[in-house]
């Protein structure tokens, strides 16, 4: 049984980022995983061929015989999946060399985190870095607010999804990895990795920019459970929020130079120099 399952839906990828995306897992500094890839748009040959260009056993390829939608092919990822690691990875998306590796070791490390992600690094049409909290408590504060853990960027023990029955709720799609969170909440516990793990491609055709109506709505119905549920994590982070300050300092109102957010001092507005401690 490997450690590690690489869980990756497709679904009329675009072949050349399905290209670094597959590469950039085979290329893993950690060697012991299954590679499970699921087609769910059967009819395009040119990225099946893809797949199958690479000559590698961990690649388990699968084929939807019709197109099942993107939480009922997570799902059937989920059921396929052997490792006692799942990690998610997006069709389009890169992880770093040491991705699996960082992660296996964190999750070895600590048996009460049930979940580990990290930051992202955005690229291709837009170029930034999505901080997200560290530690479990800041993460359900935010969590009443948006998504503080990053769902491409995750790794999860397989076996507190199995024995607790949760899998992704095609009700709340495109917003289903924020579901899944807002169900482990009271399950176990989740950690931040303090840097990025995965390079997540930004560009118009993605699911965040065309379907962004649809993800707003299911994410305020996910929220309003989170906040029903969990009252007290959400009157947390409303006293947080009101210590926070945000602050843009930019020549002749043009160039940026230095800002203040999320309590991060970040200059040129992206690169972080260090983090304000409250006392």
């Amino acid at each position: 049984m490997p450690k590690v399952s690489v869980l990756t839906p497709i679904y009329n990828t675009n072949p050349e980022f399905l290209k670094e995306c597959i590469e950039s897992i085979l290329n893993q500094t950690f060697k012991d995983f299954e590679f499970l890839i699921l087609n769910d748009s059967p009819d395009n040959i040119e990225i099946e061929k893809v797949v199958k260009s690479y000559n590698d056993k961990r690649i388990k390829y699968i084929k939807n015989e019709k197109n099942l939608g993107i939480s009922a092919s997570r799902n059937k990822l989920l059921n396929l999946a052997q490792g006692e690691y799942l990690a998610i990875f997006d069709h389009d998306d890169i992880s770093m060399p040491d991705r699996l590796e960082v992660e296996v070791k964190y999750l070895d490390a600590n048996p009460e985190i049930g979940a580990v992600s990290s930051w992202l690094e955005l690229f291709y049409e837009k170029t930034e870095i999505w901080y997200a909290p560290e530690f479990d408590t800041d993460i359900k504060k935010i969590m009443t607010e948006d998504c503080s853990f990053f769902h491409t960027a995750s790794m999860i023990r397989r076996d507190i999804l199995i024995n607790n029955n949760i899998k992704y709720e095609p009700y709340y799609t495109p917003a289903e990895d924020y579901r899944l969170w807002a169900r482990l909440m009271s399950i176990t516990k989740f950690y931040n990795i303090q840097r990025p793990l995965v390079k997540y491609r930004w560009f118009k055709n993605n699911t965040t920019n065309t379907q962004a109506e649809k993800m707003s709505r299911a994410h305020d119905a996910i929220q309003i459970d989170i906040i029903n549920e969990f009252p007290a994590y959400r009157w947390a982070f409303l006293q947080m929020k009101n210590r926070q300050t945000i602050f843009r300092l930019r020549l002749f109102d043009l160039i940026p130079i230095l800002k203040i957010k999320n309590n991060r001092v970040l200059l040129f507005e992206f690169i972080p120099l260090f983090k304000i401690k409250w006392k």
